[in-house]
Parts: structure tokens; C-alpha cells; sequence
């Protein structure tokens, strides 16, 4: 058992960055992080070749996806399937998400 300190919680990113990502735990087979972009932001990311799970935390966006688009907010739960072309767009407030990924982030480059 593990207490993950700090997963999904807000911070700065850095000066002239557009969003920060952490990676708080990683095993073989998942890996949690948290990713910020602060409100206005840009995100930056392209597809995955891992399964994904976000947990707003804080904040509100529109999540763009090639199967979807939909307003999201704190507590809402988005599942982004390997190699889906998705980002974060319209960041009104700044968000804190909590990702899971399954096998761990960049396993499978």
C-alpha cells in the first residue's frame, strides 16, 4: 500500500511553460501523474500508446477528442483509449488533473 502525496493537486508550472506534468507512482503496468495547464493555457500533448484516465480535480475545460467532446469540471471521470488524438481546450479556470495510465506513460514507445 501506498499513500500517493500530491496526486492531483494544482501547482504553478513553470515560467513560460504551458502545462506541467508529474509523475507521482509508476510500476509496470500503470503510472499516475498529475498535469496542470494553468487557465488560458495551451495543452500541448499529442496521443498516447497507453490506455488513459483523467480525474478533474480543479478547474474547467473542454476535452476534445477524434470520438467526442464534452465541458468538463471537478469530479468529472474521462477514459481516452490508446492513440486517440484528444486535448484540453477552452481552460477557464486552472486545471489539475489526475492521470492514470495503463501500461505506464511511455511504456509502449
Amino acid at each position: 500500500m501506498e499513500i500517493i502525496k500530491g496526486a492531483g493537486t494544482w501547482a504553478q508550472p513553470a515560467p513560460g511553460a504551458e502545462g506541467d506534468w508529474v509523475e507521482q507512482l509508476r510500476v509496470p503496468h500503470l503510472s499516475v501523474g498529475t498535469y496542470c495547464i494553468p487557465a488560458g493555457g495551451v495543452d500541448g500533448q499529442s496521443p498516447h500508446t497507453e490506455d488513459e484516465i483523467y480525474v478533474v480535480t480543479a478547474g474547467r475545460a473542454r476535452i476534445v477528442a477524434a470520438s467526442g467532446e464534452a465541458e468538463v469540471g471537478p469530479g468529472a471521470v474521462v477514459f481516452v483509449p490508446a492513440g486517440e488524438e484528444h486535448r484540453f481546450v477552452d481552460i477557464t479556470e486552472d486545471l489539475a488533473l489526475l492521470v492514470v495510465f495503463g501500461p505506464a506513460y511511455g511504456s509502449r514507445e
